[in-house]
């Protein structure tokens, strides 16, 4: 059984930099701030620890700058880890590493099969008892519904088809059951149609808000954490009964990732029908 308390599990930014170009963010000729990058990310680790949530770290590893953006680790179904198979070499070497910490920790490691890309939390949400599954930039539709199968729901592959939104967690952010924040021009048409129809309430963010990233929000209960720069997303949120939290990330940004990128949520996130069932 789990704990009421959140859980979430993040990687200490150590060796952090842009290292290599694998999205249409990176770019090698504009590094991050080292010094920054760290600030940031304490700020982030202590808005979550102030909602209330107990953190797990993942040790850092010389030579894996983006082991820092833990979402990408798995995909956490009950006590299961349905561990990632990253498309590109740069981020292979993470896999083990992330398979010896849900090891350790308790959790049913679950290998998917190896003949597909699958990007863990990064394509994988759940919002309801539905699992919104991105594709076509890192992960394989195939592959999503081959996971399904592995666990039993139901779910709904979506196409990505914007370069600057590589990940579903970089544009569609699920709040609570049947209630998520999205950017639809990140999604093709038959994506954009599927989520309106099973997604009854819908917060759209304006372009220039999800260049920020204000789709790669951190939920906790009602608080609502995102990168700076998302003021119109955050007075809607607070129409809607939430508390929007706004921390700088713009040097995780650099790499394509901001607050959800760098949590991997242990416990389920909040809008996860089979959480509920299991507390």
């Amino acid at each position: 059984m789990f704990a009421t308390q959140p859980h979430i599990l993040m990687c200490p930014p150590d060796y952090y930099g842009i290292h290599y170009e694998i999205n249409a963010l990176m770019d090698m000729s504009r590094q991050s701030e080292h010094a920054v990058a760290v600030n940031q990310w304490q700020m982030l680790h202590q808005h979550i620890c102030e909602a209330g949530a107990r953190v797990s770290c993942l040790e850092p590893v010389s030579g894996l700058p983006d082991l820092v953006f833990t979402a990408n680790a798995a995909m956490i179904y009950q006590r299961k880890a349905l561990l990632s198979r990253f498309r590109h070499r740069q981020r292979q070497g993470e896999e083990p590493y992330n398979r010896r910490w849900f090891q350790e920790n308790g959790f049913e490691v679950v290998e998917v099969p190896e003949n597909f890309s699958f990007e863990g939390a990064g394509d994988a949400l759940f919002c309801g008892d539905t699992l919104y599954a991105g594709y076509r930039m890192r992960s394989d539709a195939a592959g999503h519904q081959q996971v399904c199968t592995m666990i039993g729901c139901r779910v709904i592959p979506v196409e990505l088809v914007d370069a600057r939104y590589y990940h579903l967690d970089t544009c569609f952010c699920p709040l609570a059951d049947g209630e998520a924040i999205w950017y639809p021009q990140a999604f093709d048409d038959y994506g954009q149609r599927a989520i309106r129809e099973h997604v009854k309430s819908l917060v759209e963010v304006e372009k220039s808000e999800a260049e920020r990233f204000a789709c790669n929000a951190v939920v906790i209960g009602k608080r609502v954490i995102t990168n700076t720069g998302c003021d119109h997303l955050q007075t809607v949120l607070a129409e809607r009964g939430y508390e929007p939290i706004a921390t700088p990330l713009d040097e995780f940004v650099k790499a394509g990732g901001s607050a959800k990128c760098l949590t991997l949520r242990l416990d389920g996130e909040e809008a996860a029908a089979w959480r509920k069932s299991i507390q």
